[in-house]
């Protein structure tokens, strides 16, 4: 019986070394390359990125953004259409391109109307890239920089704080909006190095991102908005690789599994050794 009880022993140490092995040699080289939750992968495309459909676009990576409504004292200002948005970043050397997608069954282009609102989108960056300022605009020790399209109008704004926002006198952002299968696509384009209180995208450290949402047809206006929390465009030096979240439960998985394979295999070999 003993000897029984030994070699179980021993099939179960040498089950689970073969396991983790398999586990780390699977874990270990993505966890290596891994990338946080909140990073923008930032790709490589041709000069016509600006079409927000050009094939170019396909193999840049996406990245879901979870939206909420922007504190305001609007009326209905928590009451918001939109709830996620996909972003993808982009740089063909010369220039830096924001990609933003999201679901709206209407396109609302004209504003004219008093009671018409027009479908909006804006990617916020902070002027100095080196320090994280405000969610809500920026502050006056670090403003933030605005790329705006709205109904076919492209500004670039600079706030340092709510009630601040001014547009430049010449914008250096332009934006092209296609809406087809009930989605709107937005793709920004501008010169990747700048001065002069715009946001440096040269790609030498990471920059800090965030986006903002109005659907028109649902009353979104001003301060009432979707908005996403501060996310970096991963601009600077380093390995891109998927989130840790599907790390995290890919391990987790495969130790489920793990554990399975050994329970069942123990209850298996004891019930032999019962007969």
């Amino acid at each position: 019986m003993s000897e029984v009880c030994d070699s179980d022993a021993s099939w179960f140490g040498v089950t689970a070394l073969v396991v983790l092995a398999v586990v780390g040699a699977a874990v270990l080289p993505t966890l290596s390359s891994a990338r946080p939750a909140n990073e923008v992968p930032v790709g490589d495309v041709g000069a016509n990125a600006t079409d927000p459909t050009a094939e170019s676009w396909t193999a840049v990576p996406s990245v879901e953004l979870a939206l909420a409504s922007a504190p305001s004292g609007l009326p209905e200002a928590s009451n918001v259409s939109t709830t996620h948005a996909q972003v993808r970043a982009a740089t063909n050397g010369s220039h830096a391109f924001v990609r933003v997608s999201w679901p709206d069954e209407t396109a609302d282009r004209n504003a004219s109307d008093l009671r018409a609102f027009a479908d909006a989108v804006a990617v916020q960056l902070p002027e100095n890239e080196s320090a994280r300022p405000p969610i809500a605009m920026g502050g006056t020790s670090n403003r933030v920089n605005v790329w705006y399209w709205a109904g076919g109008t492209t500004e670039e704004l600079l706030a340092g704080g709510a009630g601040t926002t001014t547009s430049f006198d010449r914008s250096a952002v332009d934006a092209e909006a296609v809406h087809e299968d009930g989605e709107w696509h937005v793709a920004f384009v501008r010169e990747a190095a700048m001065a002069g209180n715009r946001t440096d995208l040269s790609g030498e450290q990471d920059v800090d991102v965030a986006v903002a949402l109005w659907n028109g047809s649902y009353g979104e206006r001003a301060g009432r908005k979707a908005v996403s929390e501060w996310q970096y465009l991963a601009m600077g030096p380093g390995p891109q690789g998927p989130p840790y979240e599907t790390i995290l439960w890919t391990v987790a998985g495969l130790a489920v599994l793990f554990v399975a394979v050994v329970t069942i295999e123990g209850v298996r070999r004891t019930r032999g050794g019962a007969a």
